[in-house]
């Protein structure tokens, strides 16, 4: 059985983008309005529990200010602090302050020279993980992807398989022929429940969650390469 395609999640797997990247936006964002709140780094940690920025800034509301929660422009302060955590994380990557994960870039290129095609599937938008890419490895390299799957094109966020099943219906290929390269326990989920093999390399923010299933579970000071994965995606067809 061959590798013929890897792909990739997004924030913690390629790079550190939430501690390095969200998390001083967002932090930035509420200097901005005047809101006296500051997400520290291991306190953000407990905060991704709750997928996505809005749904973020709510349950925090919720949790540790309800004072402003119950404000008549709650929707309207959060969706202006959304929006300038947006601008501000754009900045950062622009300014290459968000750099990729140790081997990854060399993976990338390594597949890419050797003919397993590359895939994303992440929830983050379209934009920020295309303005990751090129900050750090070119102005082209997005059309190095054969497919990028990002947060418009699946209704439900993982643990639902969604977005893994788009992911393949556009690349034409059965799971078994692809790797997917994750950091969290509900994106292993996800990659599972769509059939593929799935290698772990573990971030700062999920190295405590369960990995049962996956392939190879990888720290975060690991080395991964190509060969290694192309090993570790040959023993799925024989477990």
């Amino acid at each position: 059985m061959a590798l013929r395609a890897l792909i990739f999640d997004v924030d913690g797997t390629l790079a550190n983008t939430e501690r390095d990247g969200h998390r001083p936006a967002f932090n930035a964002a509420f200097a901005e309005v005047g809101l006296p709140w500051h997400w520290d780094e291991a306190f953000y940690g407990t905060l991704l529990v709750t997928g996505g920025g809005m749904e973020r800034l709510r349950h925090y509301a919720e949790h540790f200010d309800p004072a402003l929660l119950a404000r008549p422009d709650f929707e309207e302060l959060m969706h202006r602090v959304h929006e300038i955590s947006a601008r501000n994380y754009q900045r950062l990557l622009a300014a290459g302050a968000i750099p990729l994960r140790a081997d990854i870039g060399q993976l990338i290129c390594d597949a890419r020279t050797e003919g397993v095609r590359l895939a994303i599937a992440s929830s983050s938008k379209l934009d920020n993980v295309v303005a990751l890419l090129r900050a750090n490895l070119g102005p082209n390299v997005d059309t190095w992807f054969d497919v990028i799957a990002s947060g418009n094109v699946a209704a439900a966020k993982k643990p639902s398989p969604e977005i893994y099943q788009w992911a393949l219906k556009q690349l034409d290929l059965p799971p078994r022929d692809c790797l997917a390269v994750e950091d969290s326990q509900y994106g292993l989920a996800a990659s599972l429940a769509a059939g593929i093999p799935t290698v772990i390399t573990v971030s700062d923010y999920t190295s405590k969650e369960n990995f049962d299933g996956a392939r190879m579970v990888l720290a975060e000071a690991d080395r991964v390469s190509l060969e290694k994965l192309r090993l570790w995606h040959a023993t799925a067809s024989t477990s």
